[in-house]
């Protein structure tokens, strides 16, 4: 089982930055392969970017050049950080773990983004 617990989510304007953490339980973070997704009212949640246990990255195609995600396995922590954000980033972000056929999901964390 793992804990995940976002943060850095909150309002900001249209062109700014925000970076995201997810802080994970257990002693097989490493082992990982770590994502950001996230759900706007009324739609599905979608994938933003996947880090790998070998540090290869895939983003969606919205957010490519503009997000980053990254993984500090010492601190049990992945980052995304998000610039030039858009009124269309406007969802809750949600810190995703998978290992095997083994899934988790944090809580989530707001992210609004205002014109």
């Amino acid at each position: 089982q793992v804990q995940l617990v976002e943060s850095g989510g909150g309002l900001v304007q249209f062109g700014g930055s925000l970076r995201l953490s997810c802080a994970a339980s257990g002693s097989i973070f490493s082992r990982y392969t770590m994502g950001w997704y996230r759900q706007a009212p009324g739609k599905q949640r979608e994938l933003v970017a996947r880090i790998t246990r070998n540090g290869s990255t895939n983003y969606a195609d919205s957010v490519k050049g503009r997000f980053t995600i990254s993984r500090d396995n010492a601190k049990n922590t992945v980052y995304l950080q998000m610039n030039t954000l858009e009124p269309e980033d406007t969802a809750v972000y949600y810190c995703n773990a998978q290992i095997s056929t083994a899934t988790f999901w944090g809580q989530g964390t707001q992210v609004t983004v205002s014109s």
